[in-house]
């Protein structure tokens, strides 16, 4: 099934069931107002929110309606926890030998992780609003997971029993301002503001052979300004599947039920199939040329990011975002 939330209702949305074209969706209050109750208590509610589901693809969904993206929020609008990983070691290796160094043997069997902004997730045609352009602005196309709740020290395979849903992020970054960060050895802050989830998640059984090895296998579509920019395939290179992210967060903690899991930026060996940020394509560049020639993103741009299956049907819904100017 697929989830979404309209922007209506309060900070957190009303929590919607949508069709599988995305044209059409219904209310779901009678079962959960929120997707995070549906998360709370999803062992319950899923069932429900399925027999619904099918309902709406049968025709027999009361009060029905035509989806209009523009009214949706992100479908988790605020999320208790999000850990992003960097599961792509192509991007980690390029960066590295940018700058001459080497990937410590730890990347290959240790994730790289950190603690992400979850507070508040920009909706699927919000804008970026940042406020200067010399904060070098990026987009991250990425794919997470949502979780229900995830005992503390999971394996990889308990965990892959809790992934829930699957979407898409744009992990916005400002990378004028992740040097100075990094240099003070105590993560992101200002670097990182909001991101932008996904129309919709969808469940894995949704995704069908698409879904295989907990790892999305299909290519991660990005446009700047209507032009392509990359398609890189996200089931190939992936150094740790989405169990393995999963328990490494949950590690010496456990997750609570909407805790979302992020991929981190989709990076092939094959770097002809574009990139899915500008700092990876600069870095292609840095490598080839010796200097970056692609500019970050400007006041005006405009970013399209989706997933499409084998027959060019988007599956989540596109990330479309302008970005802009702040006050």
């Amino acid at each position: 099934m697929k989830l979404a939330s309209l922007k209506e209702g309060g900070r957190d949305g009303t929590l919607v069931v949508v069709s599988r074209d995305l044209t059409r969706a219904v209310r779901a209050t009678g079962i959960a107002m929120t997707l995070q109750a549906a998360l709370d208590d999803w062992s319950s509610i899923a069932p429900r929110l399925n027999a619904l589901s099918d309902e709406l693809h049968e025709g027999r969904a009361d009060a029905s309606f035509a989806l209009d993206m523009a009214a949706l929020a992100a479908p988790l609008p605020r999320a208790y926890e999000f850990v992003d990983g960097s599961a792509y070691l192509p991007h980690v290796e390029r960066v590295r030998r940018a700058r001459g160094a080497e990937v410590p043997e730890s990347f290959y069997v240790d994730p790289l992780m950190y603690q992400a902004t979850s507070a508040g997730f920009l909706g699927p045609r919000d804008p970026v609003v940042v406020g200067s352009e010399d904060y070098g602005i990026d987009l991250e196309a990425e794919v997470v997971v949502i979780t229900d709740d995830v005992p503390m020290a999971a394996t990889p395979a308990q965990a892959a029993a809790h992934i829930q849903l699957v979407g898409l992020v744009n992990d916005v970054s400002l990378r004028g301002l992740i040097p100075g960060e990094l240099a003070k050895g105590f993560g992101f802050l200002q670097s990182k503001p909001r991101s932008a989830l996904s129309p919709v998640f969808v469940t894995p059984d949704e995704l069908g052979d698409a879904w295989k090895g907990e790892k999305l296998h299909l290519p991660m579509r990005t446009w700047i300004n209507e032009a392509w920019f990359g398609e890189a395939e996200c089931g190939v290179d992936m150094q740790f599947d989405f169990g393995q992210l999963v328990a490494h967060a949950a590690k010496t903690r456990p997750l609570t039920a909407g805790t979302i899991v992020g991929s981190g930026t989709i990076a092939n060996e094959d770097t002809s199939k574009g990139a899915s940020c500008l700092a990876e394509q600069r870095t292609v560049e840095t490598l080839r040329d010796g200097a970056p020639l692609t500019p970050f993103l400007k006041f005006g741009d405009r970013i399209r990011i989706d997933v499409t299956d084998t027959q060019g049907i988007s599956i989540f819904g596109a990330i479309e975002q302008d970005i802009v100017r702040g006050a």
